[in-house]
């Protein structure tokens, strides 16, 4: 069976550049559109966050941001279904890359806050891209890529 390790934000707030924090965490389309897909395909999904920490839904993505509210609402009540899924991930620092077929980072605003500066996620990055396997970041999940690092202290995206 196909596996993928869904690595989501568990980023509740953005810190903004005055200081102030706003509201955020996981786009709900991002996370219950690929997560169905891959269900939906017949693959294995396990979804983790750095420390095993629930994730959060950002709001905004469930109002006008996220597009029209009969669009909303459907990607709303997916996520109430998938909310045992999104109450209970695994800790990113358990899993190990390698058991997957495709690691694949859902967007929204959090991974800017949490991803991009979590070791955890940045090793699992490094060792993934060098690995050949596929790797996949969505929206604004290339921000963790910025955790990322080779040993010898150069950025393994460069390039």
């Amino acid at each position: 069976m196909t596996t993928v390790l869904m690595v989501l934000s568990a980023a509740r707030v953005w810190t903004l550049a005055d200081g102030t924090a706003h509201p955020t965490g996981v786009w709900a389309e991002e996370f219950a559109v690929p997560y169905e897909t891959f269900r939906g395909a017949g693959w294995d999904v396990t979804v983790a966050t750095p420390g095993g920490r629930v994730p959060v839904i950002d709001a905004l993505s469930l109002g006008l941001a996220g597009g029209p509210p009969w669009k909303t609402k459907r990607i709303e009540r997916e996520i109430e279904r998938l909310r045992p899924v999104l109450d209970h991930p695994a800790d990113l620092a358990a899993q190990n890359p390698d058991d997957a077929d495709l690691v694949f980072s859902s967007g929204g605003h959090g991974p800017m806050e949490d991803l991009a500066v979590d070791p955890v996620s940045g090793a699992l990055l490094t060792e993934r891209l060098h690995s050949g396997r596929p790797l996949a970041l969505l929206c604004h999940a290339p921000a963790a890529a910025l955790a990322a690092e080779n040993p010898d202290g150069t950025w393994p995206f460069a390039g």
